[in-house]
């Protein structure tokens, strides 16, 4: 289900920027069109970052289309090392977009850069964990029903109850 939900986000987002582009521009799509799809934010996505980028790196780099309130580079919590991406944020909608048509594709430390608007996450994306009820998620989660796992309902790692 969730896989579901992500593919129609991503295919809203995709007919969005096309008629973006096509129009060649925000101000011909009503703005309330991009807010009922969660497009008009000054939050930005920002994904393919090299792993030495720095949170002062993206802040020089997307500086000169506003002023940049805040960065943040996603970390793995067990290494401390960058997940390869992070977010900008932005005074103003308008900083964001314009941030977003020069930067989308461009060169950043070397690598290639997808910029896109920032998506809330809803509950069920931040849970994380393993699997759930049917199939045990984690470390050796089996297939059947309760059958532990990470995140599974019965059990720890691999372990859990597994009657049936």
């Amino acid at each position: 289900m969730a896989f579901l939900a992500k593919l129609g986000g991503l295919a809203r987002q995709s007919v969005a920027r096309n008629m973006l582009q096509q129009h060649s521009g925000a101000a011909a799509i009503p703005a309330l069109y991009l807010v009922s799809r969660g497009m008009a934010s000054s939050k930005l996505f920002v994904g393919g970052l090299a792993w030495g980028t720095t949170d002062a790196n993206i802040k020089e780099a997307f500086s000169q289309y506003g002023e940049v309130t805040e960065v943040k580079i996603i970390c793995d919590r067990d290494t401390g090392r960058s997940r390869g991406f992070g977010f900008v944020s932005f005074t103003s909608e308008q900083e964001a977009e314009a941030a977003l048509q020069a930067m989308d594709g461009r060169d950043l430390a070397g690598r290639t850069i997808r910029v896109d608007y920032a998506t809330e996450r809803s509950a069920q994306d931040r849970q994380g964990g393993g699997g759930g009820r049917m199939y045990g998620g984690g470390y050796g989660g089996g297939r059947r029903e309760n059958s532990g796992g990470d995140g599974g309902n019965f059990g720890g790692s691999g372990g859990g109850w597994r009657g049936m």
